[in-house]
């Protein structure tokens, strides 16, 4: 068994996709993304060509290495059409299909049969968002021969948001594991878990925050176990967002917003979050000022670290007579992927 180092959980969405575009070549290298179909809410069947191919075209243009593409917001009355627009991707491009125990038969029938086309192999996404069920085990093992030995499987065990609240996560991740991982000679297999926590301005109160990498930490707590798949075991988070930030259905047209965000920073054992401004006479001070406090961070390693830290550096020393650099929401969120999706290949064994 072998896969990538690291597989992010990302949104078919311009900010993810820079990111990815904007990543060294030895990181890139590295990451297999599983890319995430946004929510489109009562999209007619006939539309859904156009839809996904507004989202996936960059996707597929950034996939260079590979990675996975789902649909898990998808309606019943979309499956058909969903599979058959994604499927362009699959067999022509390098991005693979995927399925999941909690699918229906025709998203999952519509899965295996485009892994059939392309000859290159299926995701197995399965989640266990809280105490792991033996049930979805049962279904992974009807799921699997209906697939067939010939199509090449990937083990993506999605544990969801990963937060200190959830301190059995480990254990349950483990017991779903030594479930999974006889039903099948998995090409690889990934831990996947969200750790970024859904920000709201109060916890933001005196201009910072800082959260633990639980998900890290589960990780970890697998590898630990001496199990024989666990050397072998694939890392995965949800980036710089909330798991929960896959599920916002596109709001086209949409002004305004809050009148402040955040500049994100991943370090060993904590994520770090500094409120900046999105609009108001102090902005530029304000977001300076924000990125100022992490380069002078201990654990920051410097603007030569990565495209991430660049910019932090950059935006620090700018002039406070021009907004140049200061960026805005979309911005902060690629600067906030480029470092982390960075700094954990670099803490990954063998990145």
């Amino acid at each position: 068994m072998s896969g990538p180092l690291y597989v992010p959980v990302l949104p078919t969405r311009p900010h993810a996709v820079g990111a990815c575009r904007r990543l060294w070549p030895d990181v890139r290298a590295a990451i297999r993304p599983l890319w995430n179909l946004p929510p489109l809410p009562g999209a007619a069947p006939e539309t859904l060509t156009t839809l996904v191919g507004k989202y996936v075209d960059p996707v597929s243009a950034a996939s260079r290495h590979g990675g996975w593409i789902d649909a898990p917001f998808g309606e019943d009355a979309q499956t058909a059409a969903l599979a058959e627009a994604l499927s362009v991707y699959c067999e022509w491009g390098r991005l693979l299909p995927v399925t999941g125990p909690e699918r229906t038969e025709a998203q999952q029938a519509a899965a295996v049969e485009t892994a059939r086309r392309c000859l290159r192999g299926l995701g197995v996404r399965v989640r266990v968002t809280g105490e792991w069920d033996g049930h979805l085990g049962e279904h992974v093992r009807d799921l699997l021969a209906r697939t067939g030995p010939e199509v090449p499987v990937d083990l993506l065990l999605d544990m969801g948001a990963v937060l200190d609240g959830r301190p059995d996560a480990g254990k349950e991740a483990l017991r779903a594991l030594d479930a999974l991982m006889p039903l099948a000679v998995w090409r690889s297999a990934a831990l996947l878990g969200g750790g970024f926590p859904r920000v709201t301005a109060d916890m933001l109160e005196d201009g910072s925050g800082e959260w633990s990498r639980a998900e890290w930490r589960m990780w970890h707590e697998v590898r630990a176990t001496g199990s024989a798949y666990a050397p072998l075991l694939g890392y995965g988070d949800y980036g710089v967002q909330p798991s929960s930030a896959l599920a916002q259905a596109p709001a086209p047209g949409r002004k305004g917003g809050p009148p402040w965000g955040v500049l994100r920073y991943t370090t060993d054992s904590s994520y770090l979050l500094f409120k900046v401004r999105t609009r108001g006479s102090d902005r530029i001070a304000v977001n300076r000022s924000a990125a100022r406090r992490i380069i002078e961070l201990p654990e920051f390693r410097g603007a030569g670290a990565g495209q991430g830290e660049e910019w932090l550096s950059d935006c620090a020393n700018g002039p406070l007579s021009t907004s140049e650099g200061v960026g805005g929401p979309a911005e902060w969120l690629r600067a906030g992927n480029l470092q982390h999706m960075t700094y954990v290949v670099r803490s990954l064994p063998g990145g």
